[in-house]
C-alpha cells in the first residue's frame, strides 16, 4: 500500500506537468526546527538541533478553473523532504515525499501568505529495535505517514521569489507498527523559488481567452456516500499481534460553495483488537461493534477535498480508548462518482489508525447531469 501511494503521488506530479494550464516552478528550502518531546516517556529524545531541506515542484493555479480564483490562486505540488528531526543517533536521518496545496489567506501585488495542508510517506533508517535500537519510543517502523500543517510568506520578483515558513512535520505510522507515539517537529524555512514554464493569468479572464472550467463538484445539495474502511492496528505491549480493521462510513455532504463544506456521517468501526482488551471476558463480534456519529469540515479543492472533524461514540461497550475520535486527511472524487479515502483516525494526539477506503457516492451522476444544465 505504501508503493501504491507513493507511485500515486509521481503519477499526480507527471499528469500536472503535462497540463498547459499551471505555471510551474522550482523550489528549495532549509528548514532547522527542534523535536517537541510531547509525551513524557519521549523526554530524553531532543538532543540536537533538526535541519532538513525541501525539494519542491510547484504547480501554480492561473484561472482556468472557478474555484481558483475563489481561493485567491492556490498553488499544488510534490515535495522531496530530507534531514534530520532532533536526535540523529536514535531517530536518524529521514526522506519522505509528499503532496500539497498551499491556499492564498493574504494576497497583495508581490506579496501572498499561504497555509499548506499536505499528505505524504516518509522512511527512515533507525526504527525501534529490542536490542539495536530500544530507545526510540517514537516509531517502530521504517516507513511511515507524513502530514505538513503550516503558514507560507512569499515575495515575488519577475520569475523568481523568496519563502519563509513555520510548519509543523508529523510522522506517524498510525499504530500500525508499535511503539508510534510519532515525532512532531516545528520548523523554520527560509527558500528560493523560480518559475520555469510561466503562464498568462489573463487569458483566462478575458473575453476572447480560454473560458473558467465550472467546479466539478455539485454544491447547495447533498450528497449520499457509503466508503469502506480498511487497515491494520497492532497493540501494546511491543511486539504484540497486528489486527485487522473494518469500518463502514454513511455520509451525507454539502458544498455550500467554491471554498466550504459540511459533512455529517453514521460510522461503523470493526476493530479485531477489542477481542483481547480485558480478555477474560469473551466477546462476538456484535460486543466489539462501535458506532459513531460524526461532523467535518470540507475543504473542496474541485474534486480533491481536505477534511477535518471530529466525532462520538454511541455504542461502544467495552470502552477501549476516548468517547470522542477525530479524523484528518484527504478524499479524491472520480467522475463516475467512485470515492478514494485517506484519512487518519486518532483520540486526541494518540493516533488509531489510517484509514484506507473506497467508496460511491450514489446520487453523484444524477446531480451532475442537473449541474450541468
Amino acid at each position: 500500500m505504501k508503493y501504491r501511494f507513493l507511485a500515486g503521488l509521481f503519477f499526480l506530479a507527471g499528469s500536472m506537468l503535462a497540463q498547459q494550464n499551471f505555471e510551474k516552478a522550482l523550489e528549495y528550502r532549509q528548514k532547522i526546527g527542534f523535536l517537541a518531546a510531547h509525551r513524557g516517556v519521549m523526554a530524553h529524545l531532543p538532543q540536537n538541533i533538526a535541519h532538513a531541506n525541501e525539494l519542491s515542484l510547484l504547480f501554480r493555479t492561473r484561472g482556468h478553473k472557478t474555484y481558483q480564483s475563489k481561493y485567491r490562486y492556490p498553488t499544488y505540488g510534490t515535495t522531496l523532504f530530507f534531514g534530520t528531526v532532533g536526535n540523529n543517533k536514535v531517530l536518524g536521518k529521514f526522506v519522505a515525499v509528499y503532496g500539497f496545496a498551499d491556499i492564498p489567506m493574504v494576497r497583495v501585488k508581490h506579496y501572498h501568505m499561504d497555509f499548506r495542508l499536505s499528505l505524504g510517506l516518509g522512511f527512515h533508517n533507525s526504527p525501534y529495535d529490542p536490542v539495536k535500537n530500544p530507545m526510540n519510543v517514537a516509531l517502530g517502523s521504517k516507513f511511515n505517514g507524513n502530514i505538513c500543517l503550516g503558514m507560507k510568506h512569499n515575495y515575488h520578483f519577475g520569475m523568481n521569489a523568496i519563502t519563509f515558513s513555520i510548519d509543523l512535520t508529523h510522522f506517524s505510522n498510525a499504530a500500525f507498527t508499535v511503539p508510534n507515539f510519532g515525532i512532531n517537529v516545528p520548523y523554520l524555512s527560509l527558500g528560493y523559488a523560480r518559475t520555469i514554464v510561466p503562464v498568462d493569468a489573463t487569458k483566462f479572464n478575458s473575453k476572447d481567452g480560454v473560458p473558467q472550467t465550472p467546479m466539478s463538484m455539485p454544491y447547495n445539495r447533498w450528497l449520499y456516500s457509503a466508503t469502506f474502511i480498511f487497515n491494520g492496528k497492532q497493540m501494546m505491549p511491543i511486539g504484540g499481534r497486528r489486527y485487522p480493521v473494518y469500518g463502514l462510513n454513511l455520509s451525507a455532504k454539502r458544498i455550500f460553495n467554491h471554498k466550504a463544506g459540511l459533512e455529517l456521517d453514521f460510522d461503523l468501526f470493526s476493530k479485531q483488537a477489542i477481542l483481547d482488551y480485558e480478555p477474560f471476558i469473551r466477546k462476538s463480534q456484535w460486543d466489539i461493534l462501535q458506532m459513531g456519529l460524526y461532523a467535518a469540515y470540507l475543504v473542496p479543492l474541485d474534486r480533491f477535498h481536505f477534511v477535518f472533524g471530529m466525532g462520538a461514540y454511541i455504542r461502544d461497550k467495552y470502552s477501549p480508548e476516548d468517547p470522542v475520535y477525530h479524523r484528518i486527511g484527504a478524499r479524491y472524487y472520480l467522475k463516475n462518482g467512485i470515492i478514494l479515502n485517506l484519512t487518519l483516525k486518532s483520540h486526541f494526539a494518540r493516533a488509531d489508525y489510517l484509514e484506507y477506503g473506497i467508496g460511491y457516492t450514489f446520487n453523484y451522476r444524477k446531480r451532475q447531469k442537473n449541474h450541468a444544465q
